[in-house]
């Protein structure tokens, strides 16, 4: 026989072996999906419907249930879910276990946006092909070269009014919040896609000229100046959009070939990779005493970069964009149903 000890200590199990609805497990009158359940799960049990209901309600927008919010949070989720009498009590830690189970993030955002060229799919192809150094088929020769150019507009060049101090044992660097405004830099860019060869110029503006200067500062070098052809990825920007920048640049450099990408594609020009890395090393935080100072920074990172750098991996190819607006496809006609 069981001593008293023993006996106590497996009724307290039992005891909390109960449901969310204070239903023992064991109990005569429990559901059939509580009863005989596994000790590891017993303690906070609630029946798989709950779950899926409170999964479904953070995968909504608040607004369709009235509140004034614009995101979920875990607690909002808890809240409403007991409001709307999914359960009667619910912790906000059970709630984001089972979201993190299907790593449902209501909190956070990020904004998208559909692709709306109605040539997306070409003109995104031919850019996945010349970097895979492919053109209309053809696989492109030695003395062929892939480029892309874009400007890196209203660099600003703050004079913080204290020094910046750099980093020590258990401290970061700190740096002064006020500054004094010392003026903009445009920064032109072009990249040899295989070759990482960078090609850059700070103007106080952006435009049609300065770009140009840029193409100019391109073209006037070897290998580029003697190539059988120089293919320029851009995007849509006023600087150089449409056919007539194609027309221009063409006039004066005959084996020029300016591809422009789809609208809102920008993401497929890989001179943005490079902006990305340059803001991240070179510009941030933002402390240059003078124009010239950002100045120099810019084109000594450029000089740095390429010295270290080798080309970039890219791996996004057709298949890839084939598949991706297939997907998008699908995804804007449940968009339309539910509206």
């Amino acid at each position: 026989m069981a001593s008293p000890t023993t006996r106590s200590r497996a009724d307290s199990i039992r005891v909390g072996k109960s449901s969310a609805c204070g239903a023992s497990a064991f109990s005569r009158n429990a559901c059939g999906g509580l009863k005989n359940a596994p000790a590891r799960v017993a303690l906070g049990l609630f029946p798989p419907e709950v779950v899926v209901q409170v999964k479904a309600l953070a995968c909504e927008l608040p607004a369709g249930r009235d509140l004034p919010l614009s995101r979920w949070s875990v607690a909002d989720v808890a809240r409403e879910a007991r409001r709307a009498g999914i359960v009667a009590t619910i912790s906000d830690s059970t709630v984001w276990r089972w979201l993190n189970e299907d790593a449902i993030r209501p909190w956070q955002h990020r904004c998208w946006i559909f692709p709306r060229d109605p040539d997306f799919a070409i003109k995104a192809g031919r850019i996945l092909d010349l970097y895979e150094r492919i053109w209309e088929g053809r696989a492109l020769k030695a003395d062929e070269f892939v480029l892309s150019a874009d400007e890196k507009t209203s660099i600003q060049a703050r004079a913080r009014i204290h020094l910046t101090l750099p980093s020590r044992p258990g401290a970061v660097m700190k740096i002064e919040h006020e500054y004094k405004r010392c003026g903009t830099w445009a920064y032109l860019a072009a990249m040899d896609v295989h070759r990482a060869k960078l090609f850059g110029r700070c103007e106080a503006k952006s435009g049609i000229v300065p770009f140009e200067r840029l193409v100019a500062q391109v073209m006037s070098q070897s290998p580029y100046n003697e190539a059988r052809c120089v293919y320029l990825i851009v995007d849509n920007g006023s600087s150089h959009r449409g056919k007539p920048c194609i027309a221009r640049l063409r006039e004066r450099y005959p084996r020029l070939v300016v591809v422009h990408g789809p609208i809102h594609a920008s993401w497929l020009n890989q001179i943005e990779i490079y902006f990305s890395i340059l803001q991240r090393k070179a510009l941030t935080p933002n402390d240059f005493a003078s124009l010239q100072a950002l100045e120099e920074r810019i084109f000594g990172f450029q000089n740095y970069y390429e010295s270290i750098a080798e080309p970039f991996e890219w791996k996004y190819t057709r298949r890839d964009l084939n598949e991706m607006l297939n997907k998008m496809k699908g995804f804007a006609k449940s968009i339309r149903k539910a509206a």
